[in-house]
C-alpha cells in the first residue's frame, strides 16, 4: 500500500509534505482544513489528540508526531537519505539539531502564544522570561546559522532543516515574531525558499500560504480564525 500523509493545514504537518517532497516519494496526500482553529472531527478520528501529522502506512502502521514520523520515512521509504548515520561525520549535530525544533524552539513560541491569549502583560515575571527564552533560542540559533552559512546541521541540507523551518516560517501565523535582528536566519530561510522540494510541499499543501511572505523578516499574516 502506498503511503498516506494526513496533512492538517497551516500546522506542523508540513514538514512531513515537505520530506517527501524532497525524497521524491510516491504517497497519497490528503488534506484537512481548521474548524476553524483546531483539528476537525474527521482529523480526530484519526489520533485522538487531534496531533498532526499522522501518516498511515501499509495498513498496520499509524504514527503520530513529527519527528517519529520524520524518521519513520526516512528509514522505511526514504534508505536513509536526508539524515546522517551514527558513528559518521556530523552525526551528533544531526541529531541536535534534529530534536531543537520540537524539543527547544517550538516550545519556547507555544508558551509565548499561550501567554499572549490570556492576555498576561509584557511586564509580566513569567511573560518576559519566556520572551527572553525565545530571543536566547533565535540568537543561538542565529550564531549557529552564521557559523554554517549553509544548512543547520552543517554543508548539506538534511532532515534537521526539515523540522526547524516551521518554527519560523508558519508557525508565526499563531504567535507572530520580527525575525529581522536574525539576518543568518533570513538567509538560511532564503535557501529553503530556494528548494524546489519545499515549493511543491507548500504548493500541494498550503496553495494558499506565500512563501515570500513566510520567509520574511516581518512574517506572515495572523491566522484568519485568530483575528479580532
Amino acid at each position: 500500500m502506498v503511503l498516506t500523509v494526513h496533512h492538517l493545514q497551516v500546522s506542523q504537518s508540513e514538514r512531513i509534505v515537505w520530506l517527501c517532497e524532497e525524497l521524491g516519494l510516491h504517497y497519497d496526500l490528503k488534506l484537512y482544513q481548521r474548524a476553524p482553529l483546531l483539528s476537525p472531527p474527521k482529523y480526530l478520528a484519526l489520533h485522538p489528540l487531534g496531533a498532526a501529522p499522522v501518516i498511515e502506512d501499509g495498513g498496520d502502521v499509524t504514527l503520530a508526531e513529527s519527528a517519529a514520523c520524520a524518521d519513520y520515512i526516512i528509514h522505511i521509504h526514504g534508505g536513509g537519505r536526508l539524515s546522517v548515520r551514527p558513528g559518521d561525520p556530523g552525526y551528533v549535530d544531526y541529531l541536535y539539531w534534529f530534536h531543537f525544533a520540537n524539543g527547544t524552539l517550538q516550545p519556547a513560541l507555544g508558551r509565548l502564544m499561550m501567554l499572549r491569549a490570556a492576555g498576561v502583560s509584557e511586564d509580566n515575571n513569567i511573560r518576559y522570561r519566556t520572551t527572553n527564552k525565545l530571543k536566547q533560542c533565535l540568537e543561538y540559533l542565529d550564531r549557529r546559522l552564521g557559523e554554517t552559512a549553509a544548512w543547520v546541521a552543517g554543508q548539506d541540507f538534511t532532515a534537521s532543516d526539515i523540522m526547524l523551518v516551521f518554527s519560523l516560517t508558519t508557525m508565526r501565523m499563531f504567535c507572530p515574531l520580527d525575525l529581522g535582528p536574525y539576518r543568518n536566519v533570513l538567509a538560511y530561510l532564503r535557501r529553503v525558499a530556494g528548494r524546489e522540494g519545499y515549493r511543491r510541499a507548500m504548493g500541494k499543501g498550503d496553495p494558499e500560504l506565500k512563501v515570500d511572505e513566510l520567509i520574511s523578516a516581518h512574517g506572515p499574516m495572523l491566522f484568519p480564525a485568530l483575528v479580532k
